[in-house]
């Protein structure tokens, strides 16, 4: 299969979700820069990661937003290639347009680096067929913009119809009920503020977030 990570100015965890995804998929994933103009040919996923892109200026993941990879990224999510965001990476996918809502910043105006308990509510998606409905997976957090807000229609229409896919157990960061992460309406494009990439090996302290990986490419590979 063949994956892709973008790379902006500042992003921070290329390195660590380019090692997950080659760890997990069996291949090197290709690292595509933000000025370039195209994927890689017959792209299968792509993954957008987590930093702090333009220095987070005007707001977090404004500026990448509007990179010129951004352009394809958008037309491969609107043909069905499964993108991820991760913290930084789910700030450019709300700025895109990709998934409502937006990232704000955290209540109590700290940055939260910390492990962080998530509810699974959603496994019905190509990201979480591996988890089990409810049960409860820790993933650490670090972020200084991960407080999620949307208007009541827009929080009341992910739940409806459910397309909220991690809920924080414990309040950390003033996200409006308790969002973690969302998928967008076909559940081929997950944003999530944690960090599945540190954890898929027991030395970093835990193995929840390799499961997310594992149940993409399982996915995939029944698709192919």
């Amino acid at each position: 299969m063949n994956t892709a990570v973008v790379t902006f100015p500042g992003s921070n965890c290329d390195r660590d979700m380019m090692v997950a995804i080659a760890e997990v998929f069996g291949k090197q994933p290709t690292q595509v820069w933000h000025r370039d103009t195209a994927l890689p040919d017959r792209v299968d996923f792509i993954a957008l990661p987590g930093g702090f892109s333009y220095g987070d200026y005007l707001r977090s993941g404004a500026m990448a937003a509007n990179s010129p990879i951004m352009r394809e990224v958008k037309a491969a999510a609107a043909r069905g290639v499964p993108v991820l965001g991760v913290c930084n990476g789910f700030q450019v996918l709300a700025e895109a347009g990709l998934l409502p809502g937006a990232l704000m910043r955290n209540a109590g105006q700290r940055f939260v680096c910390r492990d962080a308990q998530l509810k699974v509510e959603n496994t019905q998606t190509l990201f979480t067929a591996g988890y089990e409905a409810g049960e409860t997976i820790t993933i650490p957090v670090a972020h200084h913009d991960g407080n999620y807000f949307a208007d009541e229609a827009t929080l009341d229409a992910l739940e409806g119809d459910g397309r909220v896919v991690f809920r924080y157990a414990h309040a950390t960061n003033g996200s409006r009920r308790d969002i973690a992460g969302i998928v967008n309406e076909s559940g081929t494009v997950l944003g999530m503020m944690p960090h599945p990439e540190r954890a898929i090996e027991a030395a970093h302290g835990g193995t929840d977030g390799r499961r997310l990986f594992e149940s993409l490419a399982r996915s995939l590979a029944e698709a192919a």
